[in-house]
């Protein structure tokens, strides 16, 4: 018996439901993965010789190397087998030197109360306490160094071209809550802006990564953006920047996936550093989010891309399929 345009529909649904569901559960292996494997481990031993410095000291740093992004002294990138290049000057930053001395200070009895003496004047007692001078140090960034390379996860950006883009790009662009901006080149290779309300994109970036940076800051925009009233952001994040930046680009990976663009080794790595340990939690707690917004974008990426819809429906029949007939002759 023929089915009726609503069975076909739930049906389409199901398998939608169904495929997101599969690259969910791709993303999380993969995510899994790379923890496990030796170049996280790696990684994690290399991070944990950059010293954690204070918000004054990273003031410091900003002000003398605005573009820093890795600082170390001297003898840290040494043991890193790196050595810093001739003519470089060191960023200075201050130094904590804790130190031991004895004071005297008034003597207390247990109930906090001064004890007196004789003359009826509190009694004084020596104690050694612990005392913090700075001193200047320097630092100097990866830039002013040269040896051997730090290790990293993933690729630092993606390559090629995207299949229909323009056409995705103007549906991206027109579920965006926000205005779409290319800019000049900067670190990071877009934003959502939350004060000026809009999105900026690197200019000059492949296809690729151009799609996978647009849908992961539009979906900043439709799950993380705040008020904003008379030039002030109101208001606080729900969520905290980890678990903020695990979903965007989950969603990233599952939209672009679903159409065909494969950003697995940026997006693993990526949600891997953001992620807290092995368990990764804010991936977990965050599929169901995860798995409705990436929904949603591809309905209406889909809608507005018939072309590009009936070419992935295409290719999910031929891969079911594929393992129908790989099932079939293995029971066999």
């Amino acid at each position: 018996m023929r089915k009726t345009t609503a069975a076909r529909n739930a049906d389409a649904q199901a398998e939608k439901r169904e495929r997101i569901k599969a690259l969910t559960d791709k993303l999380e292996n993969g995510v899994k993965e790379v923890f496990e494997s030796e170049a996280y481990k790696e990684y994690l031993k290399t991070m944990s010789k950059f010293h954690r410095y204070s918000f004054g000291n990273c003031m410091l740093i900003f002000f003398q190397c605005p573009s820093a992004t890795a600082v170390a002294g001297y003898t840290t990138w040494r043991k890193l087998g790196r050595t810093v290049k001739k003519g470089e000057h060191g960023i200075q930053i201050l130094a904590p030197c804790p130190f031991k001395t004895m004071i005297e200070q008034n003597k207390m009895d247990t109930q906090g109360n001064f004890v007196l003496g004789a003359d009826g004047l509190p009694e004084k007692v020596s104690t050694l306490v612990s005392l913090t001078r700075f001193k200047i140090a320097y630092v100097f960034d990866v830039s002013q160094t040269e040896g051997k390379e730090l290790p990293s996860l993933g690729v630092d950006e993606l390559t090629g071209d995207v299949e229909g883009f323009d056409e995705i790009f103007s549906a991206v662009e027109a579920l965006s809550p926000v205005p779409i901006h290319f800019r000049e080149p900067e670190e990071s290779k877009g934003c959502y802006n939350q004060l000026e309300q809009c999105i900026y994109v690197n200019k000059g970036m492949s296809q690729v990564q151009t799609m996978k940076t647009l849908i992961h800051e539009t979906a900043h925009a439709k799950l993380h953006a705040l008020p904003v009233s008379a030039g002030i952001i109101m208001g606080t994040p729900v969520k905290d920047r980890r678990t903020r930046e695990v979903e965007a680009e989950s969603i990233a990976y599952v939209v672009c996936q679903h159409f065909g663009i494969d950003t697995s080794d940026y997006s693993f790595a990526y949600v891997t550093g953001w992620s807290k340990n092995k368990e990764t939690p804010e991936l977990k707690s965050s599929l169901d989010c995860i798995s409705k917004t990436a929904a949603e974008m591809i309905d209406a990426i889909e809608k507005a891309c018939p072309a590009i819809s009936r070419t992935t429906i295409k290719e999910q029949e031929a891969e079911n399929a594929f393992h129908r007939e790989t099932h079939f002759s293995a029971a066999r």
